[in-house]
């Protein structure tokens, strides 16, 4: 029997009488990445909201690493190694690349306010610790000479990039990922393509929510489509592909074209 990672069963969400997310279920592999696709309103951003911990499902269940979880509140997910990106980007703009990674560091760090106010030297070691590792994520996902820019001044795809990285700096088994292809040009979508690959290849699960269908056939090991809040399909991307509800809801257009 397979282990999932991740698993979440009979979903669902109400927002007054309109049905957002009906009984859907989702079962993510260690090491996949896991497509969650659809048109305008079919409801992802809300799923993908619920399983994060923004939304607390009517009904539902979830499952992470072989134990059921509630997921009350963004803060607790994270700790339980579920980091997520958002599709408008959320930057400390005023703050530097490396500061906004560190801060993403959060639920790894010992020292508590007191070793913070005191400067003692454990808390000064783990303050090094923690910007030396930011500077390797930096690198990592490929914005390592912005290390000391402000956020607000990098381009978009660099902010596109360092969002991940302060997602991973968190160290999580699954990295949910909400459009982080949007508004990018042909080459930053390449180069996100890349950085996608190399972190499965690493070892991480990824959730990736996205408008762009070619990037997600492309590196998706698994699909589920949803259509007005219900799953419609789920599968390899060439079996979604080829699937009458899928190309009547969403694929029309490409598969004529």
């Amino acid at each position: 029997m397979t282990q999932f990672l991740f698993s979440a069963t009979g979903l669902k969400k109400h927002f007054g009488g309109v049905s957002a997310v009906d009984n859907v279920s989702l079962r993510i592999e260690e090491g996949q990445v896991f497509g969650l696709i659809g048109p305008n309103g079919a409801g992802k951003t809300t799923c993908f909201n619920l399983i994060t911990g923004l939304y607390t499902p009517d009904a539902g269940q979830f499952s992470f690493k072989g134990k059921t979880y509630n997921p009350a509140s963004p803060n607790d997910v994270a700790r339980m190694g579920i980091a997520r990106t958002f599709q408008n980007i959320r930057l400390f703009k005023s703050m530097t690349a490396l500061e906004n990674v560190a801060v993403g560091m959060h639920t790894q760090t010992r020292q508590g306010v007191l070793g913070a106010v005191l400067r003692t030297p454990a808390q000064r070691r783990e303050e090094q610790q923690v910007l030396e590792h930011a500077l390797d994520l930096l690198h990592y996902v490929g914005i390592g000479q912005c290390a000391h820019h402000l956020a607000a001044h990098l381009s978009y795809g660099d902010q596109r990039r360092l969002e991940i990285a302060r997602a991973l700096a968190s160290k999580p088994s699954l990295l949910a990922l909400d459009e982080p292809a949007a508004g990018m040009n042909a080459t930053e979508k390449l180069k996100l393509r890349e950085l996608l690959l190399r972190i499965r290849e690493d070892g991480k699960s990824i959730l990736l929510i996205e408008h762009d269908v070619k990037l997600v056939m492309g590196i998706c090991d698994q699909v589920t489509v949803l259509d007005y809040g219900k799953v419609i399909e789920y599968g390899t991307p060439s079996q979604v592909q080829q699937s009458p509800a899928v190309i009547e809801a969403y694929l029309g257009g490409l598969h004529h074209g």
